[in-house]
């Protein structure tokens, strides 16, 4: 058996697969095509949580993904728990293990439920007020207890094991949602050739159809088989559109296994889609409205078009006897199809003084009570409703109806949240709000935009399937806000957010305390702020809010519609991007023969960079040293493949390098090379590198270690926004290219056995050029740069020959005593030559005037990026800081990074800079330091203080190239 609430035929579900479940540790069964929530309906269970605040008892509401109450917890294992799923969306498999949520020790006694005792006590906004006092109350008393009692659910404790892909696609036309229109929109999108996509949030396409029988079930086959035997259409269902972005992108979330007893390992739990599409057709349909009346939070109290949906679609009875609260005509309909599926109606409250139509009429020809003219004064039950009071509204006599059902409607809510959220303007026909002018290219179509009887829904989705002329807009007519009070007080609360307990009288104190905008009292009373986002209280509420401040509704305005629809997993959006792959570690193709040397690395950027090659007995600072004595004295040999590289090609190159750096780049000829800077918009230094001309339209463009994206992202932007006139492609290239830098006086004589066609001379190749040859049979470009100040080359190999030509270098170089040297070491030497390293001396504030490099700048090019903001006059103002060397007194006393630098040893009441690299020097005996001093290069010679706790440390301005200021050795 499925449930004693299971109706003997009808609905979509298998009866031959019946499926076990469990729910807070009690057994039942379900039939395959159910949903949690429709399994524990056919199991007569009502009671599925407590809300938030009061923590009342809490049932099944809804049938989709509008639900505020059936917030469940699934475990599959330890590792798989997902907490606050909808029930109404959660598919039944066997052995689905559920629990529910905000309840201790257990759902049907909960001692949280104190709070609902004492509710006249925390009204809206009862935590600004309450918690202010005593203060010493709030770290030892209140903070602890409102942590404790905050969230929702259990988050899960272990890491998630399953995987989440993610894809891009485009399309011609993506349709949103697959009830008649989406289904109509589709269809004729996809007879005119187009790309379609179609996706809808259940699990099967349909929507509303899906509750049909007849004719328009027949259709919506017969529609599905036409799209699924097009090969230009792609069906999604189980698949959200959580998100509306700029251009037409809309985010998908679809669940690729999440529905499976036991899935395929190889399957992706959830995939992303982001979906670019020509034209959006929003066929999302409409939310039914609950009423507002008091104790309408009562178990048993379900939305009309759910009771009737889990009747027709899943064969379940959601009770035996049922009184209905209507507020409109379609109402009566879903009175008669209940009805007719066995469910006894008791009577059938509607305030409206009259109440006549087709519907109306065929009820009272069933027998069906009608009490027009009435409204509820309250209800009964505590964990499950057992009856109504119904009052007349001109005073009569009041009748107490009994029923283990509760039925609302007050109309439609068009679902506007992607419309909105691409930025379209919504207006009000007098019942609600319907999409009004598109910024997007967006069509909606049926029940969204406020069109509701099926052949006029079908024709407005053909409609807009073919970006024809929109039809008419048909207003849906329905109840706003609250039904009108009995003449006796209740006492009973009326609730309007069932998530969050807010209710009448939370929206009445808000007004009542001078907020006046919506968006205020949302905050204020907490309304639509829970994770349904208010997609059942957000009207009423607005309704309520404009009645208090006497208002028309459009005038108080419209909360904001925010991504996602619905809660989107984590995971989702990680994707891939995690553990290593959410940070990856990039290694050089010499990482390996450095690892077997024993180095020591550190992370740069994205990279893993050896640090030092430490020898037995060594520290770091006697590694240090050592290395950068070998490559002053003798040859060094350094990995430079993680420099940033970039190839710039094409006939406006050198017009376009103009543009992007301070430097002029038009003149340099073919085979020589410059230091080239790089500014952001507002002049500070980005980024910085050596840059060489191989041809008159190709450039190799090298970057900072870790600037190389963002220097891309850059260069992009420009040459497709700015100037996509210019004839121009770029590349990145820093993974094609090993980088083995080569430095000291011995550098060539080590170099020259293993090259071919190059010619190493002083003469034929001298500082900063660029020659391209082979070296160990390996083509090559080979730079003479150097980043220490001695001879230096830089080997660019093809990444998959690196290591080879590395060994090969090396083993040259042993008989010249080569010393492999790492970063530690390859700072102190560019340090003593006050060489320096962007995000180190420089840190956004800095300009290439106070980074000492004015002589960079083309004093005679019209622009370049960053050019008008250095002439602002904050950047030319005297006293900014400027790049200077520091010597301490004591030679061996090495300053800290980034201590500051004041003028007097003591009582000093500002800084004047701090000391952004130090470093003890083995080539000069003594420790040297830059630092951003203000007015630095005037103040040369002075001693000024660095303040320590163990006293300050005077230290001497001098100037930032400590070690052959000539340039001599660069030519050995």
């Amino acid at each position: 058996m499925s449930g004693k609430f299971r109706l003997s035929q009808g609905g979509r579900v298998d009866r031959a697969k019946p499926l076990r479940f469990t729910f807070d540790g009690q057994s039942y069964s379900g039939l395959d095509g159910d949903t949690l929530a429709s399994a524990l309906l056919a199991n007569g269970v009502h009671l599925v949580g407590r809300s938030f605040k009061y923590h009342r008892p809490r049932g099944i509401m809804s049938a989709g993904s509008e639900e505020p109450n059936a917030l469940v917890t699934v475990m599959r294992d330890e590792a798989r728990v997902t907490p606050n799923l909808r029930a109404t969306g959660v598919e039944l498999y066997d052995g689905l293990t559920a629990v529910s949520q905000n309840r201790w020790p257990s759902l049907a006694f909960d001692v949280g439920a104190v709070n609902d005792l004492v509710s006249p006590f925390l009204a809206a906004g009862f935590y600004y007020k309450t918690f202010m006092w005593p203060k010493s109350f709030w770290h030892k008393v209140y903070e602890p207890v409102i942590r404790a009692a905050a969230g929702l659910g259990k988050a899960p404790e272990l890491a998630d094991p399953d995987r989440y892909l993610q894809r891009y696609a485009f399309c011609d036309v993506l349709v949103v949602g697959s009830g008649p229109a989406g289904l109509a929109a589709a269809l004729a999108a996809a007879e005119t050739g187009a790309k379609v996509i179609l996706c809808d949030e259940q699990a099967e396409l349909g929507g509303s159809l899906l509750a049909e029988t007849g004719l328009p079930l027949e259709w919506r086959d017969a529609t599905l088989r036409a799209l699924a035997g097009n090969d230009r259409v792609t069906l999604l269902p189980r698949t959200t559109a959580f998100g509306y972005g700029p251009h037409n992108m809309i985010g998908l979330a679809e669940r690729v296994s999440e529905h499976l007893a036991s899935p395929n390992p190889a399957l992706p739990r959830e995939r992303l889609w982001q979906v670019r599409a020509k034209r959006v057709v929003l066929a999302a349909g409409a939310i039914e409205r609950p009423l507002v009346f008091p104790g309408n939070d009562r178990p048993g109290t379900l939305l009309a078009g759910a009771a009737r949906t889990y009747a027709a679609r899943y064969g379940v009875k959601a009770g035996t006897r049922a009184v209905l609260v209507a507020a409109h005509d379609g109402a009566y309909r879903d009175a008669i199809d209940l009805f007719h599926a066995g469910i006894g109606i008791e009577a059938i409250v509607d305030p409206r003084a009259e109440v006549t139509g087709p519907h109306a009429d065929a009820a009272r020809a069933l027998g069906l009570l009608v009490l027009p003219g009435n409204t509820v004064a309250g209800t009964e039950g505590r964990m499950r409703v057992t009856s109504v009071e119904a009052s007349a509204l001109n005073g009569g006599a009041r009748r107490r109806l009994s029923c283990d059902l509760l039925l609302m409607s007050g109309g439609y809510t068009p679902t506007v949240h992607l419309f909105s959220q691409s930025r379209g303007k919504l207006s009000f026909d007098g019942a609600a709000f319907l999409p009004g002018q598109a910024v997007e290219a967006v069509r909606s179509a049926g029940a969204c935009r406020g069109i509701y009887e099926l052949d006029a829904v079908i024709a407005d989705g053909t409609a807009a399937g073919k970006a024809a002329a929109q039809s008419e807009v048909v207003s849906p007519r329905g109840f706003l806000g609250a039904l009108p009070p009995s003449g006796k007080p209740s006492g009973q609360l009326s609730f309007v957010d069932f998530q969050n307990d807010v209710t009448t009288k939370d929206l009445d104190l808000a007004v009542r305390e001078g907020f006046r905008s919506i968006e205020h009292i949302k905050r204020y009373t907490t309304n639509g702020m829970a994770t349904d986002q208010g997609k059942t209280s957000n009207m009423n509420a607005l309704s309520l809010a404009a009645g208090h401040l006497d208002k028309p509704l459009p005038q108080v305005g419209l909360t904001t519609f925010r991504q996602p629809f619905t809660p989107t997993s984590f995971g989702l959006f990680a994707g891939q991007a995690r553990g290593e792959l959410f940070d990856p570690v990039r290694r050089t193709p010499i990482h390996e023969w450095a690892e077997e040397r024993g180095a020591v690395f550190e992370e740069v950027g994205l990279w893993m960079r050896a640090r030092y090659f430490p020898k037995a007995g060594e520290d770091m600072h006697a590694a240090v040293n050592r290395e950068c004595v070998g490559a002053r004295g003798g040859v060094g040999i350094f990995d430079a493949s993680t420099l940033g590289k970039i190839e710039i090609v094409g006939k406006d190159a050198a017009e376009f390098m103009n543009r992007m750096y301070v430097n002029p780049w038009t003149k340099l000829e073919p085979g020589r090379c410059r230091y080239g800077v790089m500014l952001r918009e507002d002049g500070m230094i980005m980024d910085d590198g050596v840059v060489g001309r191989l041809t008159a339209d190709r450039f190799h463009v090298t970057t900072t270690t870790g600037g190389a994206s963002r220097v891309l992202a850059l260069m992009e932007d420009y040459l497709q926004t700015e100037w996509p006139d210019l004839d121009v492609w770029l590349t990145s290239t820093t993974e094609q290219w090993a980088v083995i830098a080569l430095q000291g006086p011995k550098a060539r004589d080590v170099l020259a056995p293993l090259v071919e066609g190059i010619d190493l001379s002083r003469e034929a190749m001298p500082h900063m050029s660029v020659r391209l040859g082979k070296i160990c049979g390996v083509e090559t470009r080979l730079f003479r740069v150097s980043f220490t100040g001695e001879l230096g080359f830089e080997i660019n190999v093809p990444a998959s020959e690196g290591r080879r030509v590395w060994e090969a270098i090396y083993a040259a170089g042993e008989a010249h005593g080569i010393t492999a040297y790492g970063t530690e070491a390859m700072h102190v030497l560019r340090a003593e030559k006050g060489y320096i390293i962007v995000g180190q001396e420089t840190d956004g504030t800095v300009t290439p005037d106070d980074a000492g490099l004015t002589w960079a700048v083309g004093k005679l090019k019209k622009d370049f990026v960053g050019k008008r903001s250095l002439s602002r006059p904050a950047l030319a103002t005297p006293g900014r800081k400027q790049l200077v060397g520091l010597k301490t007194s004591t030679p061996a006393t090495v300053l800290e990074e980034g201590a500051q630098i004041v003028a007097q040893a003591k009582g000093a009441k500002s800084a004047l800079g701090h000391v952004t690299s130090s470093y003890y020097s083995a080539a000069l005996g003594h420790s040297i330091a830059l630092a951003l001093v203000a007015d630095g290069r005037n103040r040369m010679g002075e001693t000024l203080y660095v303040p320590m706790p163990e006293g300050s440390i005077p230290v001497t301005l001098v100037d930032p190239v400590f070690l052959d200021p000539e340039g001599a050795r660069l030519d050995a």
